[in-house]
């Protein structure tokens, strides 16, 4: 067996995290990423960005402590290699070159800001989805995030289709949506609904992973568009604090679920989808296949 330790940071809008994993090759050409350490910490940036255009001195220094900690678990934890992305609110924020700079002074992580295309592709190549997906039929790829959702249309075996709409939850909560992007979602949806009759959400992002072991699903078990809005419905009749007591949520995601979910419950009316998948991956989970990849480490 070969065992090679890769890294990744994903800096999101409602919160920054650090992934390292165990990459286990075996003789059969069987591969395993076992988790070695994972840090989500709450440093909400889109707070500041959705709001004020610009990330704060505070919740900067907040990130920068963040990241110190990250490099030093790097380096206890001796990765091959790690690769650091930063998504919605630092592609939006005024002085992002400066805060990037400013992590990278203090930390020594240089930080990759991508695309929204390029977080969903990563994301979605997590599981090896794309090599398990029914060529005969049409998804819709959902990844809610704090700042942004990503929806990729597969159809026939291939991308059809992708839009990013600046529609998450941290920009729900602070009141710093358009009208007219809501507007945008929905017809495009429509559109997409029309002409590719997708019959399956494959779901991503923090919260869809919180519902589905909320519905106590197993793996790879599906959850039902009734289960969700039923779960939706009950979530948004409680306040956060009732949230954080009944499902014993942290407050952070206790904020963050509802508008979450509001998102994933429009998709399921607006192109009349009854299943939602959930594989659980995320933007570190592929940034950690990528690495591993790249790497092309042949079995000795």
């Amino acid at each position: 067996m070969n065992r090679e330790t890769f890294g990744a940071i994903d800096i999101g809008s409602n919160a920054i995290r650090l992934l390292i994993d165990y990459v286990e090759q075996y003789e059969d050409q069987r591969t395993e990423y076992k988790k070695a350490a994972f840090v989500r910490v709450p440093v909400r940036l889109g707070d500041d960005v959705f709001l004020r255009g610009h990330i704060g001195n505070d919740r900067a220094e907040a990130l920068c402590d963040a990241m110190q900690g990250f490099a030093a678990l790097l380096r206890a934890y001796g990765v091959r290699d790690y690769r650091a992305c930063a998504t919605s609110a630092m592609r939006e924020a005024a002085n992002s070159r400066d805060i990037l700079e400013r992590v990278r002074l203090r930390s020594g992580i240089t930080v990759e800001t991508i695309s929204g295309e390029e977080e969903a592709e990563t994301i979605f190549a997590a599981g090896g989805l794309k090599e398990r997906l029914d060529p005969t039929k049409s998804y819709l790829y959902v990844d809610v995030g704090g700042g942004s959702t990503e929806i990729v249309v597969y159809a026939l075996g291939r991308k059809q289709a992708a839009e990013s709409f600046r529609l998450g939850t941290v920009r729900i909560l602070s009141g710093a949506t358009d009208p007219a992007e809501w507007k945008r979602f929905e017809e495009w949806l429509v559109r997409m609904a029309e002409a590719y009759r997708p019959t399956v959400i494959i779901g991503s992002g923090g919260n869809i992973n919180k519902v589905h072991k909320l519905l106590e699903k197993r793996s790879r078990e599906a959850i039902r568009a009734k289960e969700l809005t039923a779960l939706y419905e009950r979530l948004r009749s409680l306040n956060v604090v009732q949230r954080m007591e009944q499902f014993y949520l942290n407050q952070s995601r206790a904020e963050v679920i509802v508008p979450a979910l509001g998102i994933f419950t429009d998709v399921t009316r607006l192109c009349r989808i009854g299943t939602i998948d959930v594989p659980r991956q995320g933007l570190a989970d592929g940034i950690i296949r990528q690495l591993y990849r790249q790497y092309n480490l042949p079995y000795r």
